[in-house]
């Protein structure tokens, strides 16, 4: 399986390509760009992974498969994306993966990302259990799950399901392992070794993980397993980097 090197010159002048085509598309739809500048550089780096690996900007928050010989994102997603344009950013401000967004989302960015967290005391060790037992799992509420799992009262796994360069950038402080999506059939042993274990599993905004959860529910008969919904984008707590 090929992959890519960020600090080869392939991916360096194709980044400098991707950040023109970028700018282009916000200048084309009146769009603006994330004010969280961390987030506008993985998704950048993630179209540019996407070019080089198969010839198109897909979006990276979805999964790409090959079919009939040729590469296709599970939902057509290729930047910027029908979607987006009809759809999520007209209506909520801010494209899937959190690049583009309007100029009024940006003016109200603050209030729109609360920095306040929840702590872990005065949870219950059976209000933690409830916690993580759901499928869906909140920014939030996963850091309380952390602080509790440091403290001896849960057990679970973190796994993150992104691309090597992405958890290079930034990845959530706690995290176990990491296991990419786009290499499941490669690493099927270290999956399965994980099968009677609580896990939980995230990407950048949580619809990778999402559909990763559901393959592993119903292909390989996992039962234990939640997903950080909005993923790492929405996730407000430690990171870690490099």
């Amino acid at each position: 399986m090929k992959t890519v090197d960020m600090n080869s010159a392939e991916f360096q002048e194709e980044f400098v390509k991707t950040e023109k085509f970028a700018h282009k598309v916000c200048e084309q739809f009146n769009w603006t760009f994330n004010p969280d500048e961390e987030i506008v550089e993985r998704v950048l780096k993630g179209l540019t992974n996407n070019k080089v690996l198969y010839g198109k900007r897909f979006c990276p928050c979805f999964v790409v498969e090959e079919k009939e010989g040729k590469f296709v994102s599970v939902d057509n997603r290729i930047c910027p994306c029908k979607p987006a344009i009809e759809k999520e950013i007209p209506e909520d401000g801010v494209c899937h993966c959190g690049i583009f967004c309007s100029k009024e989302f940006v003016e109200n960015y603050e209030s729109s990302h609360p920095h306040e967290h929840k702590e872990v005391e005065g949870l219950s060790v059976a209000e933690l259990e409830n916690i993580l037992q759901k499928e869906q799992i909140l920014g939030e509420e996963l850091e309380i799950l952390l602080k509790a799992r440091d403290k001896g009262l849960v057990d679970f796994k973190l796994i993150d399901i992104r691309e090597p360069f992405e958890n290079q950038m930034a990845r959530i402080k706690g995290t176990d392992k990491l296991l990419p999506i786009s290499r499941v059939q490669y690493d099927l042993d270290e999956w399965m070794k994980l099968k009677d274990e609580r896990i939980i599993i995230y990407c950048h905004v949580g619809s990778r993980s999402a559909y990763l959860q559901r393959a592993l529910e119903q292909q390989l008969g996992f039962e234990k397993v939640g997903n950080l919904t909005y993923g790492i984008a929405q996730y407000f707590g430690d990171i870690e980097r490099g």
